[in-house]
């Protein structure tokens, strides 16, 4: 049996995040993740700069990396009317296939062991975890941090209860070539039950994902189709594909993304990223606020790890009190704007409104992303 201080399971933006915090405290850390890297995820890829000092903290320096520089957001609605204004934090494009590989590196730079396997099973007895591997592996840990995004075997296994619950959402992802869009900007656009995001990533590559309906995408079943009836009946949309070249040899998909509740910690495993609370993708904010977990649960638990009187109760309430605290509000003012902008009556007034009073739409924008940590 192979032990360690910290087991996280999922190496996406959360778990190596916290693997690279906790490594550099000197902390024995083992990352599972069933992909080798660098893959593609299905992500908005929109990371706002709130995150900037705090990767600066972890010497993660990814102006190396070159990712687009974003200062605008294009709102747009299902018949075409759009408004524009600056972002006032701003961010920056770049793929997941960049982004968590390079993590995936500094990681394992700092000394945490990255095992490319499944973590089939976590049962907590006696003050510690065991998790065993899809190759029968087992490990010992005393912390487990669950960072396997938004729909995970391991939910089924720990009965989640928002796993049990049937989603309605579909969300598809596909890089395109597009000189004609303008590198500083991010774009939501409405088409029929759903909406897209477009920006560029650090190739020059727009990542063009959006969430829709999946009961109306299952009436076309094949995506090309889909994009042609639906998505395109938006004009900027239309005109985007028609101008643009894939760089898939098929787009990415993934099914029953939910957005119910989530308790951030679950049967002592604290939760991370989009195993704790998922953001509606048109806030733009989701990347950020899974480095953010990582940076509240690292630092609960060096204090766990170096003063003898803090229990893991206490770190299990403090982690949810401080989730709570930085993330709750952001969700709840997410699932009300989603409900707005999938609703073309209102979200054709809104946008008109937006464009005269831009000051509204930047505090609605603040209340979803957080200041710089």
């Amino acid at each position: 049996m192979k032990k360690f201080d910290v087991g996280i399971i999922g190496g996406g933006l959360a778990g190596l995040t916290a693997a690279i915090h906790l490594s550099r405290k000197g902390l024995q850390v083992v990352v599972f993740e069933k992909n080798e890297y660098p893959v593609h995820k299905v992500c908005g890829e929109y990371v706002s700069n709130e995150v900037l000092p705090y990767l600066k903290s972890l010497e993660i320096d990814l102006d190396s990396l070159r990712p687009a520089k974003i200062d605008r957001l294009q709102l747009g609605t299902l018949d075409g009317k759009t408004t524009e204004i600056e972002l006032p934090l701003g961010g920056f494009g770049i793929s997941r296939f960049c982004l968590d590989h390079f993590l995936h590196q500094k990681a394992i730079e700092n000394g945490a062991q990255v095992e490319n396997c499944t973590a089939e099973n976590v049962a907590f007895t006696v003050d510690k975890f065991r998790i065993t591997t899809e190759n029968q592996e087992l490990f010992e840990v005393k912390i487990t941090i669950g960072a396997f995004g938004k729909r995970a075997n391991l939910d089924k296994k720990l009965h989640r209860k928002f796993i049990a619950q049937k989603s309605p959402w579909l969300a598809l992802k596909m890089h395109y070539e597009n000189s004609g869009f303008p590198e500083n900007l991010v774009a939501l656009h409405h088409f029929d039950k759903g909406y897209c995001g477009l920006s560029k990533t650090e190739t020059g590559a727009v990542n063009f994902c959006y969430l829709a309906s999946y009961k109306n995408f299952q009436k076309y079943k094949d995506i090309a189709v889909f994009n042609e009836e639906v998505v395109s009946k938006n004009p900027y949309l239309k005109i985007f594909l028609q101008n643009s070249t894939p760089l898939f040899e098929k787009p990415l998909s993934i099914a029953q993304i939910s957005f119910e509740q989530k308790p951030a910690t679950d049967q002592h495993i604290l939760m991370c990223g989009d195993a704790a609370g998922l953001i509606h993708p048109l806030c733009g904010n989701g990347m950020a606020m899974a480095i953010h977990s990582a940076k509240i649960a690292s630092e609960l638990i060096l204090i766990y790890f170096n003063f003898e009187n803090r229990t893991r109760e206490w770190l299990e309430n403090t982690y949810q009190k401080q989730w709570n605290k930085t993330f709750k509000n952001r969700l709840f003012v997410g699932n009300k704007l989603q409900n707005l902008f999938l609703n073309p009556r209102i979200s054709n007034i809104a946008v008109p409104v937006f464009s005269k009073t831009n000051g509204l739409l930047k505090t609605i924008i603040k209340k979803t992303h957080g200041k710089p940590f």
